[in-house]
């Protein structure tokens, strides 16, 4: 295999971030990987949801305090125990030049409830009454606390742009995932930046919408040249070298140099993005013995990998709702055992241990691949035979649907920055219809868990509602549902002058239509 000089491989990648004309004020861009998709409901991804937020709005979004900033909702209040009633803001343009109004937003919400991935999130809710052209109401099925949380995920699309068939007699409006759809090679929104150019996995141009209808937007980035670039070294030493303005994830490793580094600033954050392995108990029969899920919890040292792999760049989990989430469960610890992990697997009649096929990606969380290689060499140590495979997350996410491994790494912030997420998405019985357990690739299952979510969703009373999940993070670290890894902390770094402190979130949706440079 021949050998590639990194310094000519970096060359390279400046060469491409360079070779489009750079007008006043372009930022370059570098994340370690780019949309796998336009179409903005085909996954439910941190990389779909920062290309949403670029070139669309939602109707409310977070703020950096976890507190809720009026975008193409102008206001909203809540009538009664089921309806909130929101107010559109008149004259937004679509890309296309056309005025939304609230037939958008309808269109949207029928979609979003028709996405395999973000049917789930929308699942307590009945439908959208329209009151008149900028006035609607959200309607639940009862009592639900989330309302607000869940309209951060509709982004009203074009829905005129949608309508009919393609030159290839392909609906317009067809959500296929991993495809060349209509949808998913092309987007009209209402966004700071429309898509000028795109080669997936190359490079993609934005440039700023001239009828953008945020006027008080402090932003004056002009065009964003974005290229992904998954190494991390290649990535950092671009940065440094001055070839591109902003880069993230920072891996843990370089955080120092850069925090050391004159013309170059660092912002980082505390996480919530748990990190875990899911056990497959439907594809290896061995995971289905709850002894040898919990002995390979036991066997997995999370404390270690923090320390070793991620500096300290994180903190290790025992349940997936960090804390000051309603679900944490102070009880709850890491449980590192090597001993108990060999006499959990004596027990099962696994003592001499059996074959399991393991995949992760190697580009979508902070030193994924060593992590996987780590786990790997740990299982080795309780007789797991681990065939690991790592891969481009815009490979790996099709074999994730597919259920391609016995133990698959899956991280997730929740969506609704609320503890229920995690399960609705993670660890509840998988069901096409409502789409809870869309990632749950361990098929694991239990009735009780289940219901406790379900109830959660209607129970008003924070105390109640707060002991209810607890309750399901107890239920899932004693069955061993999935092996917790740790809480990834956030990184960004850019080039003096680039003020992304202002525009980065603990969610990782940097609104960069917001972004001011010097």
């Amino acid at each position: 295999m021949p050998i590639i000089d990194k310094r000519c491989l970096l060359g390279a990648i400046v060469t491409l971030v360079l070779s489009a004309p750079l007008h006043a004020n372009t930022l370059r861009l570098a994340y370690d990987a780019d949309p796998v998709s336009l179409d903005i409901h085909e996954q439910l991804s941190g990389g779909t949801l920062q290309l949403s937020h670029m070139v669309c709005d939602p109707l409310i979004r977070w703020n950096q305090e976890l507190g809720f900033d009026p975008r193409l909702a102008s206001g909203w209040e809540r009538l009664d125990e089921t309806t909130v009633r929101f107010s559109l803001r008149k004259g937004v343009r679509f890309h296309s030049g056309r005025e939304m109004t609230a037939r958008d937003v309808v269109f949207t919400f029928d979609r979003l409830k028709q996405s395999e991935d973000f049917k789930g999130i929308f699942v307590n809710f009945s439908g959208i009454n329209v009151i008149d052209d900028y006035t609607i109401d959200i309607v639940t099925d009862g009592p639900y606390p989330l309302v607000e949380h869940t309209a951060t995920y509709i982004f009203p699309l074009d829905s005129e742009f949608y309508s009919g068939t393609d030159d290839r007699g392909r609906d317009k409006g067809e959500i296929i995932k991993h495809s060349d759809s209509f949808a998913s090679t092309n987007i009209s929104c209402t966004g700071p930046f429309t898509v000028t150019s795109r080669e997936q996995g190359v490079k993609v141009v934005f440039d700023r919408f001239a009828d953008y209808w945020d006027r008080d937007s402090p932003g004056n980035v002009e065009r964003i040249i974005f290229t992904p670039i998954k190494e991390d070294p290649t990535r950092v030493a671009a940065l440094l070298s001055g070839d591109i303005d902003f880069a993230a994830p920072i891996p843990p490793v370089d955080l120092d140099r850069i925090a050391d580094t004159d013309g170059v600033d660092l912002v980082t954050m505390s996480g919530t993005r748990i990190i875990t392995f899911q056990l497959n108990q439907q594809r290896n029969p061995a995971l289905a013995d709850l002894r040898v899920r919990q002995a390979i919890v036991h066997a997995v040292n999370n404390e270690g990998i923090v320390e070793k792999i991620m500096k300290n760049f994180g903190t290790a989990a025992a349940q997936q709702s960090p804390r000051g989430y309603v679900g944490y469960n102070e009880s709850l610890k890491p449980r590192y055992d090597l001993e108990k992990a060999r006499a959990l697997m004596a027990e099962a009649g696994y003592a001499d241990g059996f074959d399991a096929t393991m995949m992760a990606p190697n580009n979508r969380y902070v030193n994924d691949a060593k992590i996987a290689e780590a786990v790997a060499n740990m299982l080795a140590k309780i007789n797991v035979r681990v065939d690991l495979t790592t891969m481009p997350k815009a490979q790996y996410w099709p074999k994730f649907d597919e259920r391609a491994a016995d133990i698959m790494m899956i991280g997730w912030h929740s969506d609704t920055e609320d503890s229920a997420n995690f399960t609705e998405f993670l660890a509840m019985t998988p069901d096409k219809e409502t789409g809870y357990g869309q990632y749950n690739s361990g098929n694991y299952s239990n009735p009780e868990a289940d219901q406790l979510v379900l109830d959660s969703a209607k129970e008003t009373d924070p105390q109640k509602r707060a002991e209810m999940l607890q309750r399901v993070e107890r239920i899932l670290h004693d069955e061993a549902a999935f092996v917790p890894l740790h809480w990834q902390d956030r990184a960004w770094a850019a080039r003096s002058g680039v003020q992304i402190d202002k525009v980065v979130n603990v969610m990782n949706f940097p609104y960069l239509g917001d972004l001011v440079m010097d």
